[in-house]
């Protein structure tokens, strides 16, 4: 039986004038979960939202806020993303020390939080399989993080069986990138079971639709 994807649109292809008008938007057209991509200038080249913008969503949002920190010392904020309503907190691979990630997993979740994991586009799927017990989600980054609307690394997907494999059964395998129609379909067929993406749904004619069209 084929598991239900969560699509979780990426408000960083929103209008961020109009954050509330275009989170009801995708809520309303069968969004699962609201993407929140926090980056710092420092792990990624790019600066968007941070904590006080987190506490303001969460005032509106109805869905789960799904917070990915593409920042440096991701451990040091965990307990303040929670506090300011975060549902799903997910750390870089790369922004930690290994010896510290069942650690990190544990607080999050200690916070009422589900713990994720992810991995840009040149790590290796098999450097995050001695940490899946920990782990509530994977997100396998098809693109390099840092800016929306970049074209999907084809390679990066082919991570997702060893993830899936190696990975408990109800592990959510999350996928963000270049998603749309045609690379949804690609991650799934992979064994992806969430999917993110910002600007296939934001610059659609019809949200609804291509909301629907990433489940099909």
């Amino acid at each position: 039986m084929s598991k239900e994807i969560i699509v979780s649109p990426s408000i960083l292809s929103a209008d961020f004038a109009n954050l509330e008008r275009d989170i009801k938007l995708v809520e309303d057209n069968g969004a699962d979960w609201i993407h929140v991509d926090v980056m710092d200038g420092h792990f990624v080249p790019n600066i968007t939202i941070g904590i006080p913008v987190v506490k303001a969503l969460k005032r509106f949002a109805r869905k789960p806020l799904d917070v990915h920190l593409m920042i440096d010392n991701p451990e040091k904020y965990i307990e303040d993303f929670a506090k300011a309503g975060a549902d799903i907190i997910t750390f870089h691979y790369e922004a930690v020390k290994p010896e510290n990630i069942e650690e990190i997993c544990k607080k999050i979740q200690s916070l009422g939080c589900k713990a994720g994991i992810s991995i840009k586009p040149k790590t290796n799927q098999n450097d995050i399989i001695p940490y899946l017990p920990f782990v509530d989600m994977v997100l396998v980054m098809t693109v390099e993080p840092g800016f929306g609307g970049q074209e999907f690394m084809h390679y990066c997907a082919q991570k997702i069986p060893t993830i899936q494999q190696n990975g408990k059964e109800d592990l959510i395998i999350q996928v963000d990138g270049g998603i749309n129609d045609i690379t949804s379909k690609v991650c799934v067929s992979l064994g992806a079971t969430s999917l993110v993406a910002g600007s296939y749904i934001y610059k659609s004619k019809d949200v609804k639709k291509a909301i629907e069209s990433l489940r099909a």
